[in-house]
């Protein structure tokens, strides 16, 4: 379990297709402090870290893995795909048992990938509109919570496709949040209660 405050923003600097996805990622984390094995949010999703250097971690990505999120989504703005060599990502050790829970309760399971249609500066903090999958933007509620590359965030307003989002510039200057670009495909993983309100209600019917 996780809580969507990013704690680290990392650096991808080794990538190797071999049978499953293999990312090297650079972190300031103290990796003396991490077990093989244990869970990193790494842009919003769970992922074991499986081996440990001095100032990386690597990590194992399914096929399921990267079908449900962005990590090698080719269309974007950007050239080649989203996860690349140079690539920063935003980064959270799991949840511990006495904690403070700054966020929401994020499992790390994305549900799909958001496409950032708008950004637009309001004062100091900064708009995003992002479009979701159609099956998806039912869970999504205004003033709810969604965790977007891993980033526990309030909704201003939906639509039927579409949903805001604002972000204060401390937002932007700990996470990856200050270099975005029209276009990014953004892991989604929507509110853990809005998954259950909605399983209770098909249900009820």
């Amino acid at each position: 379990m996780f809580t969507g405050i990013i704690t680290d923003i990392g650096e991808i600097v080794e990538l190797e297709q071999k049978g499953d996805l293999r990312a090297r990622i650079k972190t300031s984390y103290v990796t003396k402090a991490i077990d093989i094995g244990a869970s990193i949010a790494c842009d919003g999703v769970c992922l074991t870290a499986i081996a440990l250097g001095e100032d990386w971690f690597d990590v194992e990505i399914s096929a399921e893995t990267v079908s449900k999120s962005n990590f090698c989504r080719e269309g974007t703005k950007r050239p080649g795909p989203n996860w690349r060599v140079g690539k920063k990502v935003n980064l959270e050790r799991s949840l511990k048992l006495g904690d403070e829970l700054g966020g929401h309760i994020v499992s790390g399971h994305v549900d799909g990938v958001a496409e950032i249609q708008s950004i637009m500066d309001e004062g100091d903090s900064t708009r995003v509109v992002l479009e979701a999958p159609t099956d998806l933007m039912k869970f999504i509620a205004s003033k709810g919570s969604v965790a977007l590359n891993g980033t526990s965030l309030t909704v201003n307003e939906v639509d039927d496709t579409s949903f805001g989002i604002n972000f204060i510039p401390h937002t932007k200057s700990v996470t990856t949040w200050g270099d975005i670009d029209v276009g990014d495909a953004i892991n989604l993983e929507i509110d853990t209660l809005a998954r259950y309100v909605a399983r209770l209600k098909y249900y009820d019917k």
